[in-house]
């Protein structure tokens, strides 16, 4: 196989799509790869979107309180320009940006940077949620977590929403949302219905 002189020993980028519903782990497995590409002494930058502030301003945050610190922004564009000099960039909460995600992602894998995304896969409604189908459809490795049903103890891929909001973006914690399995989830939907 012939490699072309300029491409070889050149650094290759890729994306990571960490997805699930609420309370699966998705911000703690966000952490834990960054942790180890900080073991590994490989520069990290890690982004959240600014409207997500349950836990910390500044801090990504997962429900068993790991933290790692992060640079809240408000549009996907500024990753691009604040992720210079880096190995890895960290992305967590992604259904809540912006459409141009999925096109930033594909930017800094070119860049040789390696991606690491956690986000919802569906909304409360069982929806594809945000950008997140096309980020899944870019994707290079996909890790799908599932939480435990609060009603019945099988696994749960489902965020039920426990109050009457019908706003897609309601953040909340177990407060406003359990995890459920497909039966529950559409069990109590049917009784809201």
């Amino acid at each position: 196989m012939f490699i072309e002189p300029s491409l070889a020993g050149e650094r290759r980028g890729w994306i990571e799509v960490i997805c699930g519903s609420m309370f699966s782990g998705k911000t703690e497995e966000l952490i834990r790869r960054l942790k180890r590409a900080r073991i590994a002494n490989l520069r990290i930058e890690i982004f959240k979107p600014g409207i997500d502030v349950r836990y910390d301003e500044q801090n990504i945050v997962s429900h068993d309180e790991n933290k790692v610190l992060s640079t809240p922004i408000d549009n996907s564009q500024q990753i691009l320009l604040l992720a210079q000099e880096v190995d890895v960039v960290g992305i967590d909460e992604a259904q809540f940006f912006d459409a141009e995600l999925p096109y930033v992602c594909d930017q800094l894998a070119l860049r040789g940077i390696r991606v690491i995304v956690a986000g919802l896969d569906m909304d409360y409604r069982g929806r594809p949620f945000g950008t997140m189908p096309a980020l899944l459809a870019k994707a290079d490795y996909i890790t799908k977590l599932h939480a435990i049903c609060v009603k019945c103890g099988n696994i749960a891929s489902y965020s039920y929403r426990k109050t009457a909001s019908k706003a897609t973006v309601v953040l909340g914690e177990q407060d406003v949302y359990e995890p459920r399995c497909r039966h529950c989830y559409y069990e109590g939907e049917n009784k809201n219905a």
